[in-house]
């Protein structure tokens, strides 16, 4: 059960995103980089079951992407939370091997980082997939 044609799926349409790519350009990651420059969101958790669908192959993923800013304030993370959210919610990205069925962002929230000099938003997305 592999969530990673859901995560480049939401990478591409996240770095097509004209309200995300003003704030993070291209700085949007499936895994952590090693050194980032910010402001950037990335994909820090991914979490999969199987739930029934057609054939009972289908999967429910749960994905946190998380948004990083080193602004000085909270509103550059809360404008690219919001970004995120609008660009995904009831978003139809196409899939490698999958069909979308069902793309909702449940969950955000901002708040700073433990060095006191990031500002983290959390996004929180819940999707299904079926196999073609």
């Amino acid at each position: 059960m592999s969530d990673k044609p859901l995560i480049d799926a939401l990478v591409a349409t996240l770095k097509a995103a004209p309200a995300v790519t003003a704030i993070a350009g291209q700085r949007v990651y499936g895994a952590s980089p090693r050194l980032p420059t910010y402001p950037c969101i990335v994909v820090t958790r991914a979490e999969g079951r199987a739930v029934g669908g057609v054939g009972g192959e289908g999967i429910e993923h749960l994905l946190t992407l998380t948004c990083a800013s080193r602004f000085g304030g909270p509103e550059e993370a809360r404008a690219l939370v919001a970004a995120v959210r609008a660009a995904l919610h009831d978003a139809r990205p196409t899939l490698v091997g999958r069909r979308l069925v069902n793309l909702r962002v449940p969950y955000a929230d901002v708040f700073a980082g433990a060095d006191r000099e990031t500002t983290l938003g959390i996004v929180r997305v819940r999707a299904v997939t079926e196999a073609l």
